[in-house]
């Protein structure tokens, strides 16, 4: 019988066995991530962003022998096209500072390159860690000004109705809190879209890991990440405008500030938790049928 080459235990081999195409992609990635890191990495906005590279790039790893032991080039001619396409936007991109689609154009190209090393099975396996990727991509500024503005008005009325009632001298102005000498916005960072972004990639990594659930399962608790998020940053605000009102603003803008918003992410994830426990007898449902 004849003995088999066992499968490289690292991509080095891979790598090494194709040194140009690496260093070509280095070059197009080394800028890109100096981007990130100036522009949105260093924001509440982008915060996520480095956790969800590097687990995306371990939910690869963690599948390697697998991923060798299926590998067969890909489509020739759809690779030259693909790429053509992606390079293409990503000069687009980069020449007109359009960061999002740049990010974008650049995790599409390392896809063509997997599809090309890898071939179709492999591609089609990894779909999740593929689409988990693209949340790296940051979402522009006027898509995030408006998506917030639902956001922080839905926060801003709630907060204010349930401190009124609570008998606190608060009043609103469009997004703007009034409570005693103090004045207070509900930015960006507090009305939900930040963390709901963070939330949904994280909450997704959470179901394909411990459950590797169906698409169905995976859809019915990503449904609980919106209210939660508000639920969260309800919870925020109003402690925010707490700690305005009784020690003062610096301490709401200084380290109380940080804390609470981590407090309110915690609090957001805890509650996905609870609700995927909630739906344990759904899910086992759903996973008995797709067994059958």
């Amino acid at each position: 019988m004849e003995a088999t080459a066992p499968a490289p235990r690292t991509p080095f081999p891979l790598l090494a066995a194709h040194w140009p195409l690496a260093i070509g992609l280095l070059a197009l990635l080394i800028p890109t991530l100096i981007s990130l890191g100036e522009q949105t990495w260093s924001t509440d906005a982008g915060v996520h962003g480095p956790i969800i590279l590097a687990t995306g790039i371990w939910l690869f790893a963690r599948r390697w022998h697998e991923l060798q032991a299926i590998r067969t080039p890909g489509n020739g001619a759809l690779v030259i096209a693909a790429t053509a396409f992606a390079l293409l936007t990503y000069v687009f991109g980069r020449a007109f500072d359009f960061l999002a689609i740049e990010v974008g154009a650049l995790i599409l190209q390392f896809v063509v390159l997997f599809y090309a090393l890898f071939g179709f099975e492999a591609t089609k396996r990894m779909w999740f860690p593929i689409l988990y990727l693209f949340f790296v991509v940051p979402i522009p500024g006027w898509v995030v000004d408006s998506l917030t503005a639902p956001l922080k008005s839905y926060v801003s009325h709630s907060a204010t109705w349930l401190l009124s009632a609570a008998g606190y001298p608060i009043i609103r102005e469009g997004v703007v809190l009034y409570i005693a000498q103090y004045q207070l916005l509900v930015e960006d960072a507090c009305a939900g879209l930040n963390s709901l972004i963070s939330l949904t990639a994280i909450s997704l990594f959470y179901i394909y890991i411990l459950h590797n659930a169906s698409w169905r399962y995976s859809l019915l608790l990503m449904l609980w990440v919106i209210p939660a998020a508000l639920l969260a940053n309800l919870v925020r605000v109003i402690a925010l405008v707490l700690i305005t009102y009784y020690m003062g603003n610096e301490a709401a803008q200084g380290f109380l500030h940080s804390t609470a918003g981590l407090i309110m992410f915690v609090t957001a994830l805890l509650g996905i938790f609870a609700a995927d426990s909630l739906m344990t007898p759904i899910r086992k449902a759903l996973t008995r049928e797709n067994a059958a």
